[in-house]
């Protein structure tokens, strides 16, 4: 994750924080902190106003589940948050599930790697690892996440649950969830995510504005990195000897 938060965008509409400044996207990845379950890496001291609250039911009517299962509903730390990706379907479902490629695209992740083999599916196991910088209660540190995929239906949805952990630093359990479902224009993907544990419960508040700040730079780099691929478009092919361009 980043530190400094981002104002929202029209067609991002988070479920439990308020605007805040925004911050040029390099400084914003200089300043990455502790860690989330969610998106590495999360700010403590300086992320967006957030409250713990429920996390409320998205816009298309109920409470978000993959297969039947969401967030932990009684988690007191917990955020959500929605954008619309102007990309195929398919473009987004695989930055997001090409685990080992995440560092390539995500900067506050420093490393990624699958603990099986095949395709990602329910049961399948990953560690990642950010760097954490020192806060007024815990030392530097490198967390390390290991996360199991507990739902996924392909391309519509996506929830792993695990710790993280790091020198004076633990995460007892995070919940992420992600789903993704077309919309005029692209795709609209929508992620929230609970933690437990009694060393982030000691500040609710504080932890949930890291969550917050987490979860909305992983969004923003999987918008941004998903539309520049989708602008790029294929390579026209190469001309034959003796063939000329099409006419305009």
């Amino acid at each position: 994750m980043s530190s400094n938060g981002r104002p929202n965008s029209p067609e991002r509409q988070p479920r439990s924080t308020a605007p805040h400044p925004r911050t040029p996207a390099h400084r914003r990845r200089a300043t990455a902190a502790v860690a989330s379950l969610a998106a590495a890496g999360v700010l403590w001291g300086t992320a967006p106003a957030a409250q713990a609250a429920p996390v409320h039911p998205d816009r298309h009517g109920g409470a978000s589940r993959c297969a039947g299962r969401g967030v932990d509903p009684d988690a007191p730390i917990r955020y959500a948050t929605d954008t619309v990706i102007k990309a195929p379907l398919s473009t987004v479902w695989k930055l997001q599930t090409d685990i080992e490629r995440w560092p390539s695209w995500q900067p506050p992740v420093t490393t990624a790697e699958r603990l099986d083999a095949g395709r990602l599916r329910e049961g399948s196991r990953f560690r990642w690892t950010t760097p954490a910088p020192a806060t007024p209660t815990t030392p530097a540190t490198t967390l390390t996440i290991t996360s199991t995929v507990r739902q996924l239906q392909r391309e519509r949805c996506l929830l792993w649950t695990g710790p993280a952990t790091g020198e004076g630093l633990r995460i007892d359990e995070g919940v992420h969830l992600w789903t993704f479902r077309k919309v005029e224009g692209g795709v609209r993907v929508h992620t929230e995510e609970t933690w437990t544990g009694d060393q982030v419960e000691a500040d609710v508040p504080t932890a949930t504005r890291a969550l917050g700040t987490g979860l909305e730079a992983w969004l923003d780099d999987l918008k941004t990195t998903a539309e520049s691929r989708a602008g790029d478009g294929p390579a026209p092919p190469p001309l034959t000897r003796g063939a000329r361009p099409p006419r305009p």
